[in-house]
């Protein structure tokens, strides 16, 4: 079963489905991986009804960073924030769906780290206002 899903991670790698850039993204933010260098940009645009309407990412790094930002983006698009915010290191494990030593866990946890920066606002790289 683990096999299954290598695929899927290594599908979301070779080709995201949301890597990119938003014009008028309401949050925004951007972390890293100091370990493994692993680094993450995220883009969030919130419609007027609080749901999460469109979101993108970019960065480099290890497929399963990129891999999992692409994953997580797919299943928080369309719920509300408090929803997204609700999101756990459990739930993204499962969708991943796969093992994981504590290096690789950092790896793939980057994205629900980077997601939650955004959504509770806080400041860019330890420096700018958030959105």
């Amino acid at each position: 079963m683990e096999d299954l899903y290598r695929e899927y991670i290594l599908d979301h790698y070779k080709s995201p489905r949301f890597r990119g850039h938003l014009d008028n993204a309401t949050l925004t933010y951007e972390d890293d991986n100091p370990t493994c260098g692993d680094h993450l940009h995220m883009e969030i645009k919130v419609d007027a009804s609080g749901k999460i309407a469109d979101a993108r990412f970019d960065g480099m790094g290890c497929a399963l960073s990129q891999a999992s930002a692409d994953i997580l983006l797919e299943h928080i698009i369309g719920k509300t924030v408090a929803e997204a915010k609700a999101f756990s290191k459990d739930d993204l494990l499962d969708l991943l769906g796969i093992s994981l030593g504590p290096v690789r866990l950092k790896c793939a946890l980057l994205s629900l780290k980077v997601l939650k920066g955004a959504l509770y606002g806080l400041a860019e790289g330890g420096e700018g206002a958030n959105g």
